[in-house]
């Protein structure tokens, strides 16, 4: 079966539930598989070669393909010792989590699970236990911000501002609460600049007073808001933010499952707007993909709060078994190091500012361009009928670039059924290696395929 593509290509059609695709499609056309990778680039099992912009299809392996040394030290460790409950400790996430904390000033404990979701559940059990712990059951309510997105459970689609993806699957946990966003490109009050900022900041405290602050015991939100469209808040934003969440004694938990791990060009997108969280949450780039591993980090104070040996029900009465896998972390140790020994933060930077310099002349070339915005190898083009109404591409002509710079053999994303009416942007997230040639590359895909989705 290995060896015979066209049998795997049935046993795939015939078992596999695929992730978020309607597989009716797949009753008239072939799955795609894909059997390889090295650096930035991936082969499917027909022979076909891509250039992956989108690191991974969701923006994962932050570090590229066919890392020998990550896999050898994951095999090694294996071998000698793969797994314990989290309840004991292990070399390699020892090791790791003093690696990570030195990233992260102000922060100094590591609580290990297996993916982004599962990541923010913790911090929102935190959340709660804390409310009954030390409030009296009162500070329990978690804002969430519109568009941003935060995991697939049902607790974390109740914190989840995409409303097509929590289409269908309520009802919903209590005492999650939405805030407005922050996209200045669809500003609704006609500020811009730092006065937007803050004005989408207050909008936050606004929510607050309605609620009551001695009700709401965390806020949680995307340093940049990724699926939801890409959306860097203004300057100004980020530390009225913290101001507001300081003034009413709010946990800020900040989810770093996509920006994490030098994606922005700082170790975390939060570091690039000065502010102090006290929860961060991360997955997919901490290992880039060659392990699951998801950390939920905290501060010192959030920790101290579950110390109470006088009471055996203080302690985070939690597990995640897979959390106790020490490939996550021997993996994430390896990751780091490259991070490190390549320089791919700075290079993120540089080549983030080479990305985003190409797609604002595209969108000099292509009225269908009405906004390009992002930070460091993390970007979207937003798509538009009219510049001046900014009305929303249709889903069917961005599909349409999407599939033309694909057939290119070019893997770019775009948003997916996220915000009705506002699937319409091109996302760009290339590994952290990326070089101009395969920048060039990328952008010379869509200069194609807008032309011809103008035609």
């Amino acid at each position: 079966m290995h060896n015979d593509p066209a049998r795997v290509i049935e046993a795939d059609r015939a078992h596999v539930w695929h992730h978020m695709i309607q597989h009716r499609a797949l009753e008239t056309t072939d799955p795609r598989i894909i059997v390889e990778g090295r650096g930035m680039r991936v082969w499917d099992i027909t022979g076909k070669e891509h250039l992956d912009a989108v690191s991974g299809g969701v923006w994962t392996v932050n570090v590229g393909y066919g890392r020998t040394r990550i896999a050898d030290a994951v095999r090694e460790q294996l071998v000698k010792m793969c797994y314990f409950a989290g309840a004991q400790g292990s070399v390699p996430g020892a090791r790791f989590a003093e690696a990570l904390i030195g990233k992260m000033p102000g922060l100094s404990r590591v609580y290990f699970a297996n993916s982004g979701s599962e990541a923010n559940e913790k911090a929102f059990k935190m959340v709660r236990q804390i409310s009954h712990k030390h409030h009296g059951g009162r500070k329990s309510k978690i804002l969430y911000r519109e568009r941003d997105y935060h995991g697939t459970t049902i607790a974390c689609l109740s914190a989840g501002g995409q409303l097509e993806r929590n289409a269908q699957y309520g009802p919903f946990v209590p005492e999650f609460v939405m805030v407005p966003h922050c996209l200045e490109y669809r500003a609704q009050d006609g500020l811009a600049g730092e006065e937007y900022g803050v004005r989408a900041a207050e909008a936050i405290e606004e929510v607050i007073l309605r609620e009551g602050p001695d009700t709401v015991g965390a806020l949680c939100l995307e340093p940049i808001t990724a699926g939801g469209g890409i959306i860097v808040p203004p300057k100004g934003y980020w530390e009225k933010v913290q101001e507001i969440c300081r003034k009413y004694d709010i946990l800020l938990h900040i989810d770093e499952v996509v920006c994490g791990m030098g994606r922005t060009g700082t170790w975390f997108g939060y570091q690039q707007f000065g502010v102090q969280p006290d929860i961060v949450t991360m997955a997919k780039g901490v290992a880039s993909g060659y392990a699951a591993i998801s950390c939920c980090v905290t501060t010192e104070a959030v920790f101290e709060r579950f110390k109470d040996a006088s009471d055996p029900m203080a302690h985070f009465r939690d597990i995640s078994t897979f959390g106790g896998c020490t490939s996550g972390p021997v993996a994430a140790l390896e990751n780091l190091a490259i991070l490190e020994e390549e320089n791919l933060l700075e290079n993120s930077t540089r080549m983030g500012a080479y990305l985003h310099d190409g797609l604002s002349a595209l969108m000099d070339k292509h009225a269908l361009i009405g906004d390009v915005r992002g930070m460091g190898l993390f970007a979207g083009a937003e798509l538009v009928v009219d510049r001046d109404t900014r009305e929303p591409a249709s889903e069917k002509l961005v599909q349409a670039v999407v599939a033309d710079c694909l057939k290119q053999g070019v893997i770019i994303g775009a948003t997916n059924r996220s915000v009705p009416g506002f699937n319409n942007v091109l996302l760009f997230a290339p590994a952290l290696i990326a070089g101009k040639a395969a920048i060039d590359e990328i952008l010379g895909a869509v200069d194609g395929a807008l032309g011809r989705a103008a035609g």
